[in-house]
């Protein structure tokens, strides 16, 4: 430790008293060979300081008045040390004298010591040799005296021998097992080396009373009654006693094993506040399995296969309990119950890691019952769904009324089920806190693998389990009505679009508001990818739509196709009414229309406009008789046949430009207007392939201006509507041998008889 530096006064104190105590001047630490600064012979403090050098070097370097300060200033110092120095030789003085005075008192009082002392030593030595005599003298007594103390033990012994049947009489009547165990143990010993001889009725008076004591602490340790604290107090006294206990183990676990099958789990009762049955059984058990464990220490490996047992039958009742439909409340009260069991077993069984074994049941408990729920939601939309196929004619199920079922199962199914799972997540149950994570997971592939079960559930009832295969098929071949009815093809149409424009994007919204705080959110990304999904949707809607309107006009195909097969165009006669397959024809496009009225929303009405060679729109639309009658103008010339068909074609090319096969929007307007034009098409074109002659043309004329006026009210593009009807006239003229048309008034004569009739 260094030394801390001293002020300069210190330091002069320090020096004068060294050169006043210091015998030797050269001992001093002014001296040259302690500090250096002092070997200048110009220093005044230095033991080398040379007086003549000192004066010459101030006298050299400073004038008149620095000499004048400099000797004022050492008389002042000179001064100083005077003063300091009579004081420190003062202290020191008095120091000396109060030294000196302290030692002579110490002499005086010394001086009568040492007579004291040694009377002190005769004295001990004098008691000292009276103790000896008196140890000498009672020696002997003292010998016969521990004699005397050995024989009277002994006898104390020989007497408790003999009164220990006695004893153990009355600790049988008290029930004092605990006294008699310690007794009989006390006097084995002597049993053992005197048994056979000298205490041998003692000895076999002792062992039947000690049966007695076994008989009742086996009873007491098989007893159900008793205490955990005595029926091991049971236990430890026959093992005291050199009972075979393990016989006992076997029996007291067989009971274990019985107590275990009463007890059962009951949710409908667990759920309920008469729960308290299950409680007070659990609690015995648990009781049971402490005491067990107490008695039998080295047990720890069969009860926790017991405790395993038990919580796996308990899950696999809660597995059952969650296949059946039931609440987010009855789940939570069922888990919070089996959880308590577990957390009761934990107390007992510290290391058995049964919190981890029941996590792991909890695992499939949980996720099982989130698989259920998406099961009886796809199960609900089916029934609605089915509803429409049972109804034969009924109108308790319509279309609309099971589109709206559907919808509505959905959209609420999903929200109701995202608002339990929210619950389940903000329960404060430990075993449901450790499956946060989980939990979120599984309702996300939950909603994947639902959508996809969605989609194939829609091609299932649809009756069409691949859908490529049915684009790809020919319109006249197979048979697509055989399974499902085209109403419900059109419901699975606007499901489809239901789910890709409201359903994905509300669950998506919902999930990101529900699982926001969540590990396993979207901070790592979910697994519902609900852009794959909406676009499966979207294409599966466009399918079924086009699936709709092909199974509508391939029906209509098939009339149309009776209808000109059937009769001998050539030989035809004249026409006297509309024919019956007009009404056939309205009757299924007003079906058709019923249906899509009930399933699809109106759009925007949108006209298509005639436009004339030179581009200018044309909104009046050609009358039904006009190019029929250029025909006939033609024809009452006597042309050429294929300058008639030239002129014709000509025609058509500069009088209207109208879009056939356009896209297919989702409204009612657009599907009614594609399933027409196709009808009317498809009328064209079995016109085409028959050869008329005057009276089936104008019958062909009388139908088709007959459908005129219904199908204005059916239709909203009219002028498409107008030049289809256009085309079916001059495609039967075009195959007729004599293209002569009914006259005007004719026509409105059967077209009103027509309308009466109906």
């Amino acid at each position: 430790m260094e030394t801390p530096p001293l002020d300069d006064k210190a330091k002069k104190m320090r020096d004068l008293l060294s050169s006043f105590y210091s015998p030797h001047p050269a001992m001093s630490p002014n001296s040259p060979n302690t500090i250096s600064k002092y070997t200048s012979s110009d220093d005044i403090n230095s033991s080398s300081f040379q007086p003549d050098h000192y004066m010459n070097l101030m006298a050299h370097e400073m004038n008149l008045e620095g000499l004048l300060h400099k000797h004022v200033e050492m008389v002042t110092q000179i001064k100083n040390l005077d003063t300091d120095l009579q004081m420190l030789v003062y202290e020191n003085y008095n120091k000396f004298i109060c030294a000196t005075d302290s030692i002579k008192r110490m002499k005086s009082n010394i001086l009568g010591m040492e007579g004291n002392m040694e009377q002190l030593l005769d004295k001990i030595m004098f008691v000292q040799a009276r103790s000896d005599n008196v140890n000498t003298s009672l020696t002997e007594s003292r010998e016969h005296i521990e004699k005397l103390n050995k024989t009277c033990n002994l006898l104390r012994k020989i007497q408790f021998i003999y009164d220990l049947p006695d004893r153990l009489s009355k600790c049988i009547k008290a029930e004092a097992y605990a006294d008699a165990v310690r007794f009989y143990t006390g006097a084995m010993p002597i049993f053992k080396a005197y048994g056979d001889s000298s205490f041998h009725d003692c000895k076999q008076a002792s062992d039947e009373a000690i049966s007695i004591i076994e008989e009742k602490l086996q009873e007491k340790l098989l007893s159900d009654s008793e205490t955990t604290q005595g029926r091991a107090e049971a236990a430890i006294l026959l093992k005291q006693l050199n009972y075979p206990v393990d016989n006992l183990k076997e029996k007291l676990l067989e009971k274990l094993e019985n107590l275990l099958v009463d007890i059962k789990l009951i949710p409908e009762v667990v759920k309920t506040a008469s729960s308290c049955s299950h409680e007070v059984a659990f609690q015995e058990f648990v009781e049971a399995i402490h005491a067990f464990q107490v008695i039998f220490p080295d047990s720890e490996t069969q009860l926790v296969k017991l405790a395993q047992d038990l919580l796996n039958k308990n899950f696999l009742i809660v597995e059952e309990y969650v296949k059946t439909r039931i609440c987010v409340e009855d789940l939570l009260a069922v888990l919070r119950v089996v959880w308590n069991d577990v957390l009761k077993m934990d107390e007992v069984l510290q290391e058995s890691s049964l919190s981890d074994h029941s996590l792991e049941a909890a695992k499939v408990s949980v996720k099982l019952y989130v698989n259920t729920a998406f099961s009886y939601l796809m199960q609900d939309i089916s029934d609605s769904l089915l509803n429409v196929l049972k109804r034969d004619g009924v109108e308790d199920h319509s279309l609309e009324a099971a589109l709206d079922a559907s919808t509505k199962i959905l959209l609420q199914g999903g929200r109701n089920f995202l608002q339990d799972v929210r619950k389940i997540l903000d329960d404060d149950l430990e075993i449901l806190n450790k499956l946060r994570e989980l939990i979120s997971d599984w309702v996300q592939e939950g909603f994947q693998n639902f959508f996809k079960q969605l989609q194939l559930k829609f091609q299932f009832l649809s009756g069409r389990n691949d859908l490529a295969h049915f684009q790809n098929h020919s319109l006249v071949e197979g048979s697509q009505g055989d399974k499902a009815f085209p109403g419900l093809v059109l419901v699975l149409a606007q499901l489809y679009a239901f789910v890709d424009q409201t359903a994905i994007p509300q669950i998506n919204e919902e999930l990101a508001t529900s699982f926001s705080g969540d590990v396993g959110g979207y901070e790592h990304g979910l697994h519902f990818v609900s852009r794959e999904t909406s676009r499966k949707f979207r294409s599966a809607s466009e399918s079924f739509l086009h699936m709709y309107i092909k199974m509508r006009t391939q029906r209509i195909s098939l009339l149309l196709k009776k209808r000109f097969t059937t009769p001998n165009w050539v030989k035809h006669k004249e026409p006297r009414e509309v024919h019956m397959f007009v009404d056939l024809f309205l009757q299924e496009l007003k079906d058709m229309g019923n249906e899509v009225k009930e399933i699809l929303p109106h759009g925007m009405q949108k006209q298509h406009h005639r436009v004339d060679s030179n581009g200018s729109s044309n909104l009046s639309l050609s009358r039904s008789n006009s190019i029929p009658e250029e025909i006939l103008s033609r024809s009452n010339t006597q042309k050429g046949r294929s300058q008639q068909l030239f002129e014709t074609h000509l025609a058509k090319l500069f009088k209207q430009k109208v879009e056939i096969f356009t896209k297919v929007e989702y409204t009612q307007e657009s599907v009614i207007m594609t399933m027409v034009k196709l009808c009317l098409k498809s009328l064209q074109e079995f016109v085409r392939l028959q050869t008329f002659n005057r009276s089936g043309y104008q019958q062909i004329q009388l139908d088709i201006q007959f459908l005129r006026t219904p199908l204005k009210e059916i239709v909203e593009d009219e002028a498409t509507m107008d030049f289809l009807l256009d085309e079916v006239i001059v495609a039967a003229a075009e195959r007729c041998l004599d293209p002569a048309p009914l006259e005007p008034p004719i026509l409105d004569k059967l077209i009103r008889a027509k309308l009466i009739k109906n």
